[in-house]
């Protein structure tokens, strides 16, 4: 029997961070080098279909220990960590007892986790807190969630006691870069429900996310030989850098937004003198209003083409994802229960929406209703992640209750 803690610090040592740069499918190669292990471990608590498909997705099922029909639950976590800071000899230590001091990180002193910075620490006094070393991430964004997983079915099936319906478990590559579910093949998993763990502060429940879209805005001006340039050349990454700056400095964009608010945000950009790009995501909790900024920035675009004669500007638009709540409150069974299991495990209900997206945005619009459940993962992406081993806990105990609740409806 392995202790959450032990699951999760032998997991975040495998590298598995994903490539946007990767066409391949799954992005990396070296994320399968976690997904064995896990198919291994299932394989050996009883799990007999567990496997790993050539796409990277493990899919596995905890059977059914009651004698009725009950809907078929998934639970789901990704087992990649994020492009943004390496995930490459990840060293886990372990805070015993925390009692509210800055965290030192030994490998890069500068790297100091302080409560100041990270007031949420202070509300885990006494807990196991785990952090890396200072020079990676820790991955505890979504490997706290694997580990949680994988603790609840020990739990089950070291307990057959406790009551159940079928349970699938999926584990999938490539969240991070927003193709964490492009090959899931729903038919195979078969399960009605699904709750995702990647969400963070203890009784956190999200069942909402943005809606978003990406956009990429063209500019195409007319080349020509810089030394017999004039009166011909029109610089497409001038009306580019144009564009940027009639972008408004105030507002619609992630640092000037909060809570409820959408925006729009470059995320790269590119070009040459005759053609010149600019990749935008484009994020709002109500479909509607994405129409509403795209137009916005469309316009922009207009305006700021037509001082260049002789330019020409386009605008591509594409689906990215859709806020989940549109799809997860058309059953209430789904949230209740999940904020009752949370109240069973004696701590109270955050009932939060995500201002991003989850494998469970897409899952739910797949067929699959699928908001998103608490690990204690905390300052994702970077060098000060941490993780409190008793919010890892609590959330498989979470797990345990929701499974029993399902088993009764």
């Amino acid at each position: 029997m392995k202790t959450i803690e032990a699951r999760f610090c032998e997991y975040v040592k495998i590298d598995t961070q994903s490539d946007p740069n990767s066409p391949t499918q799954p992005s990396t190669e070296k994320q399968k080098d976690l997904s064995r292990v896990l198919v291994a471990e299932l394989l050996e608590m009883g799990l007999s279909d567990a496997h790993l498909d050539d796409s990277g997705y493990v899919y596995a099922t905890l059977p059914s220990n009651v004698d009725h029909e009950v809907p078929v639950l998934c639970f789901c976590a990704h087992v990649d960590t994020s492009p943004d800071c390496t995930g490459e000899g990840v060293k886990p230590l372990v805070h015993r007892d925390y009692q509210g001091q800055v965290l030192v990180l030994p490998d890069d002193t500068s790297q100091v986790i302080s409560p100041k910075d990270h007031p949420y620490l202070l509300e885990r006094i006494g807990d196991d807190i785990v952090t890396a070393s200072g020079t990676t991430l820790l991955g505890a964004d979504d490997k706290a969630g694997v580990a949680v997983i994988m603790d609840f079915v020990q739990q089950m099936t070291l307990n057959p006691e406790l009551p159940h319906g079928a349970i699938k478990i999926l584990f999938t590559p490539d969240e991070e870069i927003g193709r964490g579910v492009d090959k899931v093949n729903i038919e195979k998993l078969g399960a009605e429900i699904g709750y995702t763990l990647d969400a963070g502060e203890r009784g956190c429940y999200e069942d909402e996310t943005f809606s978003a879209d990406g956009a990429k805005v063209h500019f195409y001006g007319v080349s020509a030989h810089p030394g017999y340039a004039k009166d011909k050349l029109v610089n497409a990454l001038k009306i580019a850098g144009d564009f940027m700056s009639a972008l408004p400095k105030g507002e619609w964009s992630p640092e000037t937004t909060e809570d409820t608010q959408g925006f729009v945000h470059p995320v790269t950009m590119g070009g040459v003198a005759e053609h010149a790009w600019v990749q935008f995501i484009v994020r709002d909790f109500k479909t509607a209003n994405l129409f509403v900024h795209e137009a916005r920035l469309e316009g922009i675009m207009n305006d700021v083409v037509s001082r260049f004669p002789g330019a020409t500007a386009k605008m591509e638009v594409s689906e990215q994802y859709r806020n989940m709540k549109e799809v997860v409150d058309l059953d209430p069974r789904i949230s209740s229960l999940a904020v009752k299991a949370i109240e069973m495990a004696g701590i109270p209900c955050q009932l939060t929406r995500a201002r991003g997206g989850t494998d469970g945005s897409r899952l739910s619009f797949m067929g699959l209703p699928c908001p998103n459940l608490f690990t204690g993962e905390m300052a994702f992406h970077g060098k000060h992640e941490y993780v409190s081993v008793q919010d890892m806990e609590k959330s498989s105990e979470v797990l345990v209750h929701l499974a029993g609740l399902w088993s009764q409806v």
